[in-house]
């Protein structure tokens, strides 16, 4: 008993701690804010800010909702527990709480620029031919597999597959609460370490896979990225992912090269070559964001050099499947051997962790 009242008591001074962070009545200012957009008449004249404007109402009711139902039942378990026995129901009530506390702890965490924009993720295969292919295909599976269990919508907007097996790059859009904020520290070199299936002598083999996370934005988010139009260069093409018989024969496929920098970007998701052109506007619009954010990073820290938005030199994770099984972080050094799980899409206590480091 005496333990599950220094919980109770440590709830508590947590909450109070929390609302500081989160703010509540600054996001019901804005909730009513949004819902006087969502009541204009003409809110689906550009349906795609329609659907962020209610996208990020339905995310701002349930988060304000969660903090309402999270005090009250704090308050009531207060109550509770003066009495001289706490029963079962009461400690388990306590259990799940304390879980719902911490994830909105999580959340709190999250609140940079973009934070609560949808992520487009980038994977690229390193060198290592068939091996590396498949490598970046696992962790393709990894992430979509993570999406789906928090409940968010994927959708690939450029692939290009490997010659035998496997992917040699691929970009897909997450769509969900805050799914640039959890994914974005995902970006830089990921390692496995496995008995290659592509060898028949089952040689131990290293390989290494990019990936590049990026927020979904617009020119509404960015007024300030400049993209003239005698800077982009454009390339139409047949798609090569899988789709429609007219996605196939026709070249809808996109591809946009901006001249000044040499950053590229294509989309083939699209049936229609308008939207596809839509598409990789506006994830070069987001790598030339973050080209300009790392150079004011790097001008701030003295230094100096070419931007890549994810740099192969950056292992960030190691995935060691022979002759012993650990999956580890090398930031935050979160390690587990449970390495099916985590290739399963079970990666949360290393995004987790990731998260908690950065804003230590």
């Amino acid at each position: 008993m005496e333990g599950s009242k220094i919980n109770i008591s440590d709830l508590s001074a947590r909450f109070e701690k929390l609302k500081k962070a989160l703010k509540p009545e600054e996001k019901k200012q804005k909730l009513d804010a949004l819902e006087a957009e969502s009541a204009k008449p003409d809110l689906w004249s550009d349906p795609e800010e329609a659907k962020r404007i209610l996208q990020e109402l339905s995310d701002l009711k349930k988060e304000i909702a969660q903090l309402e139902d999270l005090e009250g039942t704090i308050s009531t378990i207060e109550g509770l527990s003066s009495q001289d026995a706490i029963s079962p129901d009461l400690e388990k009530e306590i259990r799940a709480t304390e879980k719902l506390l911490a994830e909105l702890e999580l959340v709190s965490f999250l609140s940079d620029e973009y934070d609560d924009k949808n992520a487009l993720v980038s994977i690229h295969a390193g060198q290592g031919g068939t091996e590396a292919m498949d490598w970046a295909n696992m962790l393709l599976r990894m992430y979509l597999r993570y999406a789906e269990r928090r409940g968010w919508k994927t959708q690939t907007l450029d692939y290009t597959p490997g010659e035998e097996a496997g992917v040699k790059s691929v970009t897909f859009r997450v769509e969900g609460s805050l799914a640039y904020g959890y994914l974005k520290g995902e970006a830089g070199t990921h390692r496995l370490v496995r008995q290659s299936p592509f060898n028949a002598d089952k040689l131990r083999q290293t390989s290494f896979a990019l990936v590049e996370v990026l927020p979904e934005v617009t020119a509404v988010d960015l007024p300030d990225i400049e993209m003239k139009d005698e800077d982009l260069d454009w390339q139409f093409f047949r798609a090569s992912s899988q789709g429609g018989q007219n996605v196939q024969k026709v070249s809808t496929a996109v591809r946009v090269i901006h001249r000044p920098t040499g950053i590229t970007s294509s989309s083939q998701s699209e049936r229609f070559q308008e939207q596809n052109r839509k598409i990789a506007l506006n994830l070069l619009r987001a790598k030339l964001w973050m080209l300009e954010k790392t150079r004011q990073e790097e001008t701030k820290k003295g230094l100096k050099g070419e931007y890549r938005p994810a740099s192969w030199g950056n292992q960030i994770r190691s995935y060691v499947l022979h002759p012993y099984k650990m999956v580890k972080d090398l930031r935050t050094e979160v390690e587990t051997s449970n390495t099916e799980a985590v290739l399963a899409g079970e990666i949360d206590e290393f995004i987790e962790a990731e998260l908690k480091f950065v804003k230590k």
